[in-house]
Formats: structure tokens, C-alpha cells, sequence
């Protein structure tokens, strides 16, 4: 996988996925391991970091110019310094706004570029992980990491982490200047501090828990209404749209309650902020007004201490939703650190085959899928398809037949021994490169929301129209042509407006299209009609004449297509030869084909 320089540096713990349900531990370390997105923008946080400490020390300043104004030219009766002092504060003002809104423009583009990159990495690396980590994975935990996590730390890189700092300065600015102007009212100031460190502490360590619980049930949540969604057809079929209703009912229930639970915690946390700094208001202003009266203090500065007293208000209640902001975003750092962590397992190698010819072998094959390790799914499997034959596979449910014709474009990694293309192991092999000479028609096809013409290239960018036609008439796919809008018509995510033989033809016409060495189709014809099965694999006869085929097939038609027929049986292949061969000398091939046989024969007659 290519990404861009601002990819996150590769795992240093153990690459096997986490248990989603588990939380981690969410820090500091999570921000600060994404960075290296911030880097290209260092020149946009200097400068947001500088205007915010210059519109600090001219929040000061003003205050300081009222103080100058009342204690000198009002006191004394001198009208002269009025006007000067005025249009100073004026120009401490629009100077405050202008930093402003120079920090918030530089500040927009460099975290949207930022959340940009993160989500081009991040979808980069989920098209790299292999199948064994989608299995895993709940769509809707990887959708609500891309979206609510990846905005959540936006948000707090582009308001947060800048007012964090913002506020701080500001907080121990103020607080110098205040126990410089008078003492004892600077005492109290920094002693209302203390209450909030301590209650920080603790709302940070009970936020971060709580925090994850929501993260997780949004996710859950984003499975449900996809599931419904993309399986309604089942769920209308069997009447069970109150079922499923409830199912997402109960979900959303679930995560309403932890976030009120979150928002309780928050609510007192952000109470208790907004009481300390109006009590201490009003002991510096008791304070203060007595300050006066004794002659410690001038009214210049009471309004100033007050002023610059009151400058903290923000800064303060703020904190609580700044630290919110920053454990939500620790937390979508931990969890999109446990994608980018993943590291795949298939690895590409180098190699290329300048002219393939398509020469497919099995050399005692063994696999067991990676969550079951102890499960071998094939064990010494042999096979041995030679350049243009074509070789159907048949067995029993669970046989393993799926699982072999997924290492041909390394969905998965062999368990044992290995598979050669052209004599190259195909672990050798670039993996886009091997992608282009092996194209894969599934039994259960899928169609993405996007035009029929961009469904069917997507194996082939380049394909002419011609080529595109001859596809289309091979899987006897010609009713994309009567689509409102032809093949620029869109079909809808997962195609679900077809029927299940014409998603199959789009998918077989897509695979064909691709003109690989080496064709596999598992079990594509299954929801074809008989007529419309005969038809096309009439059409397939001449496309596999040209081509190595590996076909998965419970039909005896679709066997018919193949030169040789292996026979697996309980992960092993036993029986290798001719269809009519096996039927005469293999019971367990004649009894697998013999009901379909008949059925071959009444047609035929």
C-alpha cells in the first residue's frame, strides 16, 4: 500500500487485532502518535500558536488602559490623555479581532487538511488489510471510526488543543499580572485553582471510560442501520420489520442512556466550573472594595483586577469542555490506532510475469482460516490446471472449495506448501500485479452505487465500448442496455434493484471483461435460469478456451464446461479426471451429480 508522508509510523506492538469490545487504554500517546499529520502544518501552528499568545497579551493590555484611563485623566479632571488612551484600547481591540480571525482561517485549512489525510490513510489501509480482518470487524465499527472518530479529532486538533494552551497561558498571564497589581486578591485567584486541578483529575479519569462506551455503541448502532438497510428485502420477506426494529431500538436506547450518563458527568463537572470563578468574583470584589476604601488599591485598578478577574470566566468554564473534547479525541485516537496498528499479514512481494499463460498448480496445500488456526480447512491439496484448461471443482458443503479458489488472488495466504503461477509462487508475486492476471466472479456477487459501465471496468479502466459489449453478451447481460440510462444508468448500492441471476451476469461479465490468465468462477451461474445458464455458458465455452478457468460447480451443466473435474472431499482432493471418468468409477462424484444429472437429461430430451 502506497500512502503519503504523513502515515502514521508502523506498529511497534503485536500486529493481531484487538477485541473491539475491550477498550484500551486512551492517553496522550494516542494524539501524539498522530503527528505526523501536524507536521506538514507546522508552519500553520506557529503562526495560529503566535496569533493566540499576541491576542492574550492584548486581552491583558486592556484592561491595564482602562486602569491608566480612570486613575489618571478621569481622577484628575484631564481631558487631554482621553482621546489617545481610547483610541488605544480601540486599537487593542481590533487588533484582538483581527488575530482572531487570522487564526481561525490558517487554523480551517490546516485541520481539514489534516482530517483529509487521516482519512485517505485510513481508507488506504482498511483496502490493504485482508479478508481475515474484515471478517472480524463490524462495518459499522469500521464507519463510525472513519467518520465520528476521524471528526472528533478534527475538532479538538483545530479548537481544542490550541484553546487548552490558550487558556492556560491565559490563566497564569492574568494571575502574575493580578498578584503584581495587588496580593492579596491575586492570592485568591490562584487559590480557586486548586479545586479545579484536583476536580479535573477525576473527571478526566471517569470521562475517558465513559467516553469509549459511547464510541463503541455508535458503532454498534451504525451496524444496525446498515444490516437493516442491506438486508431489508429478507426482512420484508419474513415479516420481521418489527424485529429488526426493535433490535435498533434497543441499541439506540443502549447508547441514549450512556450518553445521558456522559452528559451528567459532564453537567456537574461544567456546574462546578461555572461556581468557582463568580465566587471568587465576588470575594475580590468584597476584597477589593475594601482594598479602596483603606487606599491599598485605586479605583483604576479595582477595574482592572475586575476586568482582567472576569477574562478568566471563559477560560476556566471552558476547560470542562475542552478536557471533554480531548478525551473523546484520545479516545478516536485509540481506536483508529487499533486499524492503522493492524498490520496485514499478506505481505506483496516484487516479481511480475511480463507473458503470463495462465499455469496454475496446488502443491500440498494446507489452510485453515486465521481465526481458527487449528482448523484445517484444506490439507495436501494437489492440482495441477495447465495453460488454457479449465478444471471444475465439486464437493459437498464445507468441502473447502470456496477457501481454494480464495488463495488463487491471495484473498488468504496458504496454511502450507504453496501455489505457483507460471512457476512463480504466488506470495512472489506484486499484488496488484497478480489481481491482473486472476479476476474472480463470486456466487454471492457484489455491485457498488455507481453507474453499470464503472460496475463492469472496474476491473479494466481501459476497456473499449466493443469490449465492454462482448462482455455484456458472454454473461448475457443485455438488459443493462434497456436501464433508463443504458450502461450509465446507476444501480444502487449492492445492485439490490436486480435480481439475483442479473447481479450474477454483471458480475461474470465484469470478471470476463478483465481478460486475466486465470478465471475463477465460484458457483457464478447458480441464479441463472436454465435457459439463460445454457446460453451463457455457451458463451463461457470460447471465453475458457482462451484462458486457465478454475470453476466451482454443483451443476453437472456447469461441470460440462470443464476438461477435468477434481473431487474434494473433507478439505483433500481424492479424484482428479474427466466428468464422464468419475461419474463411472467415483460413488460419492456419481451421488453428488446424480440428482442434477437427471434433471440434465429430462431437459435435454
Amino acid at each position: 500500500m502506497s500512502t503519503n508522508s504523513t502515515s502514521p509510523a508502523p506498529a511497534t506492538r503485536d500486529p493481531q487485532q484487538p477485541d473491539p469490545d475491550s477498550p484500551p487504554p486512551a492517553g496522550v500517546h494516542s494524539l501524539w502518535r498522530l503527528r505526523g499529520y501536524l507536521r506538514p502544518h507546522a508552519w500553520a501552528m506557529a503562526i495560529m500558536l503566535a496569533t493566540a499568545l499576541l491576542g492574550v497579551g492584548v486581552a491583558v493590555a486592556i484592561p491595564l488602559v482602562t486602569r491608566a484611563l480612570i486613575d489618571g485623566p478621569i481622577t484628575q479632571g484631564e481631558l487631554d490623555p482621553v482621546l489617545p488612551l481610547g483610541l488605544l484600547a480601540l486599537a487593542l481591540g481590533v487588533t484582538e479581532a483581527l488575530l482572531m480571525w487570522l487564526r481561525r482561517w490558517v487554523q480551517s485549512s490546516a485541520v481539514l487538511s489534516m482530517e483529509t489525510a487521516m482519512r485517505h490513510d485510513l481508507y488506504a489501509h482498511l483496502q490493504a488489510l485482508p479478508m481475515a480482518f474484515h471478517s472480524r470487524w463490524q462495518s459499522g465499527q469500521l464507519l463510525s471510526r472513519a467518520t465520528t472518530d476521524l471528526s472528533a479529532i478534527r475538532r479538538f486538533a483545530g479548537f481544542g488543543l490550541l484553546f487548552l494552551l490558550i487558556n492556560i497561558v491565559q490563566v497564569v498571564a492574568v494571575t502574575v499580572v493580578l498578584l503584581e497589581m495587588y496580593w492579596p486578591l491575586g492570592l485568591v485567584v490562584a487559590v480557586a485553582a486548586a479545586p479545579i486541578v484536583w476536580l479535573s483529575r477525576r473527571f478526566e479519569s471517569r470521562y475517558v471510560l465513559i467516553s469509549r462506551r459511547v464510541q463503541d455503541e455508535q458503532g454498534d448502532l451504525a451496524t444496525r442501520a446498515e444490516e437493516g438497510a442491506v438486508g431489508i428485502r429478507v426482512v420484508k420477506s419474513f415479516g420481521r420489520s418489527d424485529y429488526i426494529s426493535d433490535q435498533y431500538e434497543r441499541a439506540a436506547r443502549a447508547l441514549h442512556d450512556t450518553s445521558m450518563e456522559k452528559v451528567r458527568l459532564a453537567a456537574r463537572f461544567w456546574t462546578f466550573l461555572d461556581v468557582i470563578p463568580n465566587l471568587a468574583v465576588v470575594v475580590v470584589l468584597l476584597l477589593g472594595a475594601i482594598g479602596v476604601g483603606r487606599g491599598e488599591l485605586t479605583p483604576g485598578e479595582l477595574v482592572a483586577f475586575i476586568t482582567l478577574m472576569l477574562s478568566l470566566v471563559w477560560p476556566v468554564a471552558a476547560l470542562g469542555y475542552i478536557l471533554a473534547m480531548s478525551q473523546e479525541a484520545m479516545t478516536a485516537a485509540a481506536r483508529i490506532l487499533e486499524i492503522f496498528d493492524t498490520r496485514s499479514d499478506i505481505t506483496a512481494g516484487t516479481r511480475r510475469i511480463e507473458e503470463a499463460r495462465g499455469h496454475l498448480v496446488f502443491e500440498r496445500v494446507d489452510f485453515a482460516f486465521p481465526d481458527a488456526p487449528g482448523e484445517p480447512v484444506l490439507r495436501g491439496v494437489d492440482l495441477d490446471l495447465r495453460p488454457g484448461e479449465t478444471v471444475a471443482v465439486v464437493g459437498a458443503t464445507g468441502s473447502g472449495k470456496t477457501a481454494l479458489t480464495a488463495l488463487v488472488p491471495r484473498l488468504y495466504d496458504v496454511s502450507g506448501g504453496r501455489v505457483t503461477l507460471d512457476g512463480v509462487d504466488i506470495r512472489d508475486l506484486d499484488l496488484d500485479h497478480l489481481r491482473t492476471l486472476v479476476a474472480t466472479a463470486f456466487e454471492d456477487p457484489t455491485l457498488f452505487s455507481m453507474s453499470a459501465r464503472e460496475n463492469l471496468t472496474l476491473g479494466r479502466a481501459d476497456a473499449s465500448d466493443a469490449d465492454i459489449d462482448e462482455a455484456i453478451d458472454i454473461a448475457q447481460a443485455g438488459f443493462v442496455r434497456d436501464l433508463p440510462w443504458g450502461l450509465d444508468t446507476r444501480i444502487g448500492e449492492q445492485g439490490m434493484a436486480l435480481s439475483g441471476g442479473q447481479r450474477q451476469r454483471l458480475a461474470l461479465a465484469r470478471a470476463v471483461l478483465a481478460r486475466p490468465a486465470v478465471l475463477v468462477l465460484d458457483d457464478t451461474l447458480s441464479a441463472l435460469d436454465v435457459h439463460t445458464e445454457m446460453l451463457v455458458e455457451e458463451a463461457l465455452r470460447r471465453v475458457l478456451s482462451g484462458t486457465t478457468g478454475l470453476i466451482v460447480a454443483h451443476r453437472a451443466s456447469t461441470v460440462l464446461l470443464a476438461d477435468r473435474v477434481a473431487l474434494l472431499q473433507d478439505g483433500t482432493i481424492t479424484h482428479v479426471g474427466e466428468h464422464s471418468e468419475l461419474m463411472a468409477t467415483v460413488p460419492a462424484y456419481r451421488e453428488l451429480l446424480a440428482a442434477d444429472a437427471d434433471v440434465e437429461e429430462e431437459v435435454a430430451s
